[in-house]
């Protein structure tokens, strides 16, 4: 049974920063690659960031050059650096596979921007 437990939100100011961690139980891990989705009042949910098996990574242009996606496949970890925050960077983000069927959703870490 796998599961994913987003951690790190949290009330930041714009301009602020904050890391999310994705703690993944249960898979293999440094198998897939992984993603960083956001799903904001409202609207669908997003993919906003991926990193591949070889640590090659992919942005949004929402976020590119402020955030930054990273793995640790001994812990089985992956993380996401978000600098220069935005109010429109407030949403829940989910960790999961990318590409290929998703893993059942954890439950999200909430990330508020606002002054």
């Amino acid at each position: 049974q796998v599961a994913l437990v987003e951690s790190g939100g949290g009330l930041v100011q714009p301009g602020g920063s904050l890391r999310l961690s994705c703690a993944v139980s249960g898979s293999i891990f440094r198998r897939y690659t992984m993603g960083w989705y956001r799903q904001a009042p409202g609207k669908e949910r997003e993919l906003v960031a991926d990193i591949t098996t070889n640590s090659g990574t992919n942005y949004a242009d929402s976020v590119k050059g402020r955030f930054t996606i990273a793995r640790d496949n001994t812990e089985n970890i992956l993380y996401l650096q978000m600098n220069s925050l935005k109010p429109e960077d407030t949403a829940v983000y989910y960790c999961n596979r990318v590409r290929v069927s998703p893993y059942p959703w954890g439950q999200g870490t909430q990330v508020t921007v606002s002054s």
